[in-house]
Parts: structure tokens; C-alpha cells; sequence
């Protein structure tokens, strides 16, 4: 994972695992949390494709959640800490959505980022988002449902098509 873009990809999977909660069980939390860290990876990394676009997000800042939880119905506790919702991204999360709602999406967006500059010297394995097993799909039903995801998903599936499809080498 970028350290530059570690903030947002954390608050940003956190942010789907409360809009779209995980089946009961450790494990399952686990599985869902890792589908989501990878979608949230992939998507920021495609957001945010060179190191000055990532650095200049860590001086403006994401935007937070703010849309995304009234679009999604999610309702913030009152008390809660939340200033972990001021990193939340709402094009991350909504091309992660999208990732995770359409498998085909998730490989292409995969091999898009493989060759990145976030990537360079790893080996980014995201087989839980492009190749989800059964226990994975169990334990992330709400947030492999794409009639579930639609409403945050449709907040910006164009921009992600056009990205992949080599459209604005910009982030959009």
C-alpha cells in the first residue's frame, strides 16, 4: 500500500465495512476487510495515479464522507469518533464499489495499477477483489451485491470507465 495514500485507502475501507457490514464472525470481518483494503487500493491508486497527485491530496485533503453517508443511508453515532470520515474519499469509494460489484471491473482495474508508480517495487496480489473464493463472497455478501452498492457505485462509474479505458490521464 502507498504510505502516501495509506490514510485514505484505511478510512476509505472503513467506511464501506460500515455502509455494508460483513457477515457475523471474525473471520468473516477479516475477509471483508481485506476485499474492501484492496478495492480501496486499487481504486486510489487509479484515482491518484502519480506521486504528485497523491502529495497534493495529503495537502487539500479527500473531502470526507459526508455524501457517501447520506447516499447510502449509513447513519454516524452520535459520540463516535469520527475523524477518521474526513479521510474518506468519495471517488475511492465509489470506484471501489464498483470494483467489488463487478469482477470483470476489478480485474481490469488490477492489472491497470500492476504497472504504477504505487506499485514499484512490489507484487501487489489483490485476489481477494478479482478472484473472491466462496468464504469471501459469504463473509461480503452486502458489499458484492451490486443492486446494494448502485447508489454510491453510480456516483462515479463513468469517471472509472473512462480511466479505464485510457481516457484523462488526470485524476478526474
Amino acid at each position: 500500500m502507498s504510505a502516501d495514500l495509506s490514510s485514505v485507502i484505511a478510512a476509505t475501507a472503513q467506511w464501506l465495512l460500515r455502509a455494508y457490514p460483513p457477515e457475523r464472525g471474525a473471520l468473516s470481518a477479516a475477509l471483508a476487510e481485506a476485499q474492501c483494503r484492496q478495492a480501496a487500493t486499487v481504486a486510489a491508486w487509479l484515482r491518484y495515479p502519480t506521486a504528485l497527485d497523491a502529495g497534493l491530496l495529503g495537502v487539500v485533503g479527500p473531502g470526507g464522507s459526508g455524501r457517501l453517508d447520506w447516499v447510502a443511508g449509513v447513519d454516524v453515532v452520535p459520540g463516535e469518533d469520527t475523524a477518521w470520515r474526513t479521510w474518506v474519499d468519495e471517488v475511492v469509494a465509489s470506484w471501489a464499489a464498483c470494483l467489488l460489484a463487478d469482477r470483470s471491473l476489478a480485474v481490469a482495474a488490477a492489472a491497470t495499477v500492476s504497472g504504477s508508480v504505487h506499485a514499484a517495487g512490489l507484487a501487489p496480489d489483490f485476489r481477494r477483489l478479482t478472484d473472491p473464493d466462496v468464504r469471501d463472497r459469504q463473509a461480503a455478501v452486502l458489499l458484492r451485491h451490486p443492486d446494494l452498492l448502485s447508489p454510491v457505485a453510480d456516483l462515479h462509474r463513468d469517471d472509472l470507465l473512462n480511466r479505464l479505458s485510457g481516457g484523462a490521464a488526470r485524476a478526474a
